[in-house]
């Protein structure tokens, strides 16, 4: 059992050297995972001149450890959207993010990267009226779905909801393509903005005209009230050989299911998540299930990942905050970061080029923060802030939380986590910690 994600370990790369100059450019894009890559790249193909500054090396965050579905169909969540936002803003988000399928489709024929159409499920295993009321508003907005009441899982189901010709994707084969094209200074980590000039840990300067954060969690998260619309959460994958083998993606609605795919020979089962700094199903709960549903697969590879997830389900694409014209962010794409990494491709490119996208309303990260998950944000971060004893979190001082699982200590303010020497894993921390 090899302990890191199949895409780490089935991905050539090439070493990148750091930025050791000031520099101008037109835009800087901070964070080299597949959202900084596709913005840049698309950029580049505008004819704007632009730089990634990675931290570590591309692709080395939360890109290698996803497991890499292309879909319009993030759970259940087209309901909820006409609910809170109308059926026009709904019916956009569904477009923006099957535009995504389709570039991601025409950039395989250039770059392969296994891309595979699929169909793709979500399945329900106690509630057969959410699944109803999602086919319902899918119907509403002209989006093609099937209902089923049976499927090829390891237990029974009460009801299931299919979109066709949805997507999978080998991430790091398509990154790696895409950063061959680009300008790209690795090991380069951006502690500091100042209206249009960033600076580097080692004091380099890159000026550009337009900034964007591409860094899973923006680092400029203060000013535009990003500690509190955004929280962080852990999912778990394990790979199996040996295992039925499924065709179509398949997805619990419910936060803590399970979810399964295949690569190759290998079928990924998904799940045992929890906020990142409270406890969860982990691991433990997927080699449960797996001892139970396929008792002669052996597990090849293992590995978790860490999403940020928005008050109301939808990323937060755009100007980073009212005022700023030159500072944009990308993040919160709520455990759907491929294809919400094209779908900031396509608006931040739009915006930087035109001024303007006819996506910007939709993804606004200045829309409202009414929402039930609000005072869940806030209550989490009075919690950890005022909690004794305990090693502290180098982001607002929370206390931090043994990962047993991982072993990493980990903060459920915000998300960071780092290792138990104390060195940094995950931001919104910039540094580590001393323990």
């Amino acid at each position: 059992m090899e302990p890191g994600s199949v895409w780490s370990e089935t991905a050539a790369s090439e070493i990148r050297p750091p930025l050791e100059s000031d520099i101008t450019t037109d835009v800087l894009v901070v964070g080299g995972g597949m959202c900084g890559i596709l913005i840049a790249y698309w950029l580049k193909k505008a004819g704007v001149h632009c730089i990634v500054a990675e931290a570590k090396t591309i692709g080395s965050g939360i890109t290698k450890n996803t497991t890499a579905k292309i879909t319009s169909q993030h759970g259940l969540i087209y309901a909820d959207l006409i609910k809170r936002f109308g059926a026009e803003k709904a019916r956009q988000y569904y477009e923006a993010n099957t535009l995504a399928i389709q570039r991601y489709r025409e950039l395989s024929e250039q770059f392969p990267c296994d891309f595979e159409e699929k169909t793709s499920y979500v399945y329900s295993t106690n509630d057969k009226r959410k699944l109803e009321r999602e086919a319902e508003a899918c119907r509403k907005l002209n989006i093609s779905v099937r209902i089923f009441e049976d499927l090829p899982l390891p237990f029974k189901i009460k009801s299931a909801i299919s979109m066709e010709e949805q997507a999978q994707f080998h991430p790091l084969k398509l990154l790696h393509s895409l950063a061959n094209e680009l300008e790209i200074y690795e090991n380069t980590f951006i502690n500091k903005i100042e209206g249009k000039t960033a600076t580097t840990a080692q004091t380099k300067k890159i000026t550009a005209s337009h900034i964007v954060l591409a860094t899973h969690y923006p680092f400029v998260n203060i000013p535009g009230l990003y500690f509190i619309k955004l929280y962080q959460h852990r999912s778990y994958v394990i790979a199996l050989e040996g295992a039925t083998l499924l065709d179509g993606m398949y997805l619990d609605h419910r936060e803590d299911g399970h979810s399964f795919r295949v690569y190759g020979n290998l079928l990924f089962l998904g799940g045992g998540d929890h906020r990142t700094g409270k406890k969860g199903g982990g691991y433990s709960e997927l080699r449960d299930l797996a001892k139970q549903a396929y008792p002669n697969a052996a597990e090849k590879f293992h590995w978790a990942t860490q999403d940020c997830m928005t008050l109301d389900k939808v990323p937060y694409i755009g100007r980073h905050r009212t005022g700023t014209e030159n500072l944009y962010v990308a993040t919160g794409f709520n455990k759907w970061g491929m294809t919400g990494s094209m779908v900031a491709a396509k608006l931040l490119t739009d915006l930087i080029v035109t001024g303007k996208s006819e996506l910007e309303e939709v993804f606004n990260p200045q829309r409202s923060m009414m929402s039930w998950q609000l005072p869940i944000n806030l209550g989490a971060a009075a919690k950890g802030l005022l909690s004794f004893g305990g090693p502290r979190c180098a982001h607002m001082g929370c206390k931090l939380h043994l990962n047993t699982a991982e072993q990493s200590w980990d903060c459920a303010c915000h998300g960071s986590r780092f290792e138990k020497s104390g060195h940094i894993i995950d931001n919104p921390a910039k540094k580590g910690i001393r323990l």
